[in-house]
């Protein structure tokens, strides 16, 4: 996964995310909030730039204090296709299982996702 800093890159993901309401809402909140300073030390990831599958934000890394607090760590996701979502719970270091976290998002399919990446690891998802 790729963070997005450069400026330029975020006002075009925005652009490109506003082409996609209501679903990219989850994650264009965050887009704009980084585009413009950032002030909740947040950060954007996608899979590939500039001809992305999914695009994820979150809190950086070492601004959580609490591994138990989902509220904390919470995930918004807007993806082009499931593989692209699967790939995502299953391959990256993008999203820490070792965490508790909750996970937003419109797409239909997600639930379904993190449930069958959660069983195969063993894992409870409320």
């Amino acid at each position: 996964m790729l963070i997005l800093r450069c400026p330029a890159q975020l006002q075009l993901l925005e652009e490109t995310l506003r082409k996609s309401l209501p679903t990219t809402l989850p994650v264009l909140g965050t887009v704009m909030t980084v585009a413009r300073g950032n002030p909740a030390s947040h950060e954007v990831l996608v899979d590939s730039w500039p001809n992305f599958s999914i695009v994820l934000t979150r809190l950086r890394p070492e601004d959580h204090r609490d591994p138990r607090d989902h509220y904390t760590n919470q995930l918004s996701v807007f993806y082009r296709d499931k593989g692209a979502l699967q790939a995502l719970l299953e391959g990256t270091e993008a999203v820490t299982w070792e965490r508790a976290f909750q996970i937003l998002g419109m797409q239909d399919g997600l639930d379904q996702a993190v449930q069958e990446v959660a069983s195969a690891r063993g894992l409870k998802v409320e």
